[in-house]
């Protein structure tokens, strides 16, 4: 938690004078709680030939407000620790719930840091989906219980640290599955197989 004695003022990067956190929070909430809708809708089957660019509208959507939030200078909480506005959401029947969706090509492989090394690695969209919408959940306890400015904090800490970037890799991986789904003509029988599942 960031010292208290910082300034308190946390005005977007390039935005009028006087902007407060308050309006930007107010601003952010119903993208964070579009998002988290999107992903229980397409968990629960609803439009199964929609999941795709449906999730990618939503996780492209927030990820821009998400960027909003990086652009900001630090927000500064009024105490130095984090209240207690109710347990964490549990997200696991989510990402499993997206798992099914998005089963035979929820897997894909990435580059972990691509800043600091060309080290690869195992990830899933399901799970990247899962950590976006339980940081975003976390933030709108906050918002919802009337911390205004701990949720917004919430929201740009968490963005740098966890779910801006897992947001970005799913973003970049439900828009090649979609390229792939609309674009290619194979004779692959293996690729076939897969984008048929893709299309199920």
């Amino acid at each position: 938690m960031p010292d208290q004695t910082q300034p308190p003022a946390a005005p977007l990067a390039g935005s009028t004078p006087g902007t407060d956190v308050r309006e930007v929070a107010a601003a952010f909430a119903p993208q964070a709680e579009r998002f988290l809708q999107t992903c229980v809708d397409v968990a629960t089957g609803v439009a199964p030939e929609a999941a795709i660019p449906l999730l990618l509208l939503a996780t492209s959507d927030v990820l821009g407000a998400g960027a909003r939030l990086g652009a900001m200078v630090d927000v500064v909480p009024p105490t130095r620790s984090e209240p207690d506005d109710g347990e964490e959401t549990d997200v696991d029947p989510l990402r499993i719930g997206l798992a099914l969706v998005l089963e035979g090509i929820d897997g894909y492989t990435e580059v972990v840091d691509p800043v600091l090394s060309d080290a690869t690695g195992d990830a899933e969209l399901s799970a990247d989906l899962a950590t976006v919408a339980a940081a975003l959940g976390q933030g709108l306890q906050h918002y919802e219980a009337g911390h205004v400015v701990e949720a917004l904090w919430w929201w740009q800490f968490s963005y740098l640290t966890s779910w801006g970037d897992r947001g970005a890799s799913a973003v970049r991986v439900l828009a090649l599955i979609l390229g792939h789904l609309r674009t290619d003509v194979l004779d692959d029988p293996v690729v076939q197989a897969e984008l048929e599942a893709l299309e199920d």
